[in-house]
Order: C-alpha cells, then structure tokens, then sequence
C-alpha cells in the first residue's frame, strides 16, 4: 500500500486557506479603522471572568467612553465624510461576513 500526496492540491488549499486569512484580518482592520474614523469608536463593557483575566472597573468604562467621546467631537471630518466612513466600515464588515459565509458554504457544499 503506498501513500500518494497530490502536492498541487495541497498547495492550492494551502495558498487559498493564506489568502482567505489575511483577507478576512484584512478587511476587518480596514473595517474597524472606519469605524472609529466615523466617530463610532467601539467600547465594551465589562464582563465577568475568571480570575486569569483581568476585568475593568465602571469607573475605567466611563473614562473610556467620555475619552472615545471628546476623541470624535475633534475630529476634523465633516459630517458627509464621518457617514462615508461608516458606510465603508459597514462594507468591510460586509465582505468579511460574505468571505465566512462562502467558506463555509464551501465546505459544507463543496464536501
């Protein structure tokens, strides 16, 4: 019994599987970047964990939001090119939602 590996294949998926990755980081980035460029800069609140990790006050929650806050009041964008912002960080969400989606239609299609 001898074993056959069909390096083109591999590498094919491999090279795929690379461009997907960075693709997806990619946009997401992008994505984020607009986000806060449109002066919707994303605070998370607290949550409780286990003791590993290290959970920030109401206090520092506050402080994040009233600096996120005074951060987008500066801003220099005129209001046409705060929504343009959004709207492109809302795409690039899009296209990293549309690249999972059709990874895994792919593997559950294509299998």
């Amino acid at each position: 019994m001898s074993v056959v590996i069909d390096w083109n294949a591999f590498l094919l998926v491999f090279v795929a599987a690379l461009v997907g990755a960075c693709a997806i980081v990619g946009f997401y980035a992008i994505g984020l970047r607009l986000l806060v460029r449109s002066g919707r800069a994303p605070v998370v609140s607290p949550a409780e964990f286990t003791d590993a990790i290290t959970v920030i006050t109401e206090k520092d929650l506050r402080r994040a939001e009233k600096k996120a806050a005074k951060a987008a009041k500066k801003s220099p964008l005129t209001a046409g090119e705060k929504r343009l912002a959004l709207v492109g960080a809302y795409g690039c969400f899009a296209l990293c939602a549309a690249a999972v989606a059709s990874g895994i239609a792919l593997i559950v299609i294509g299998h």
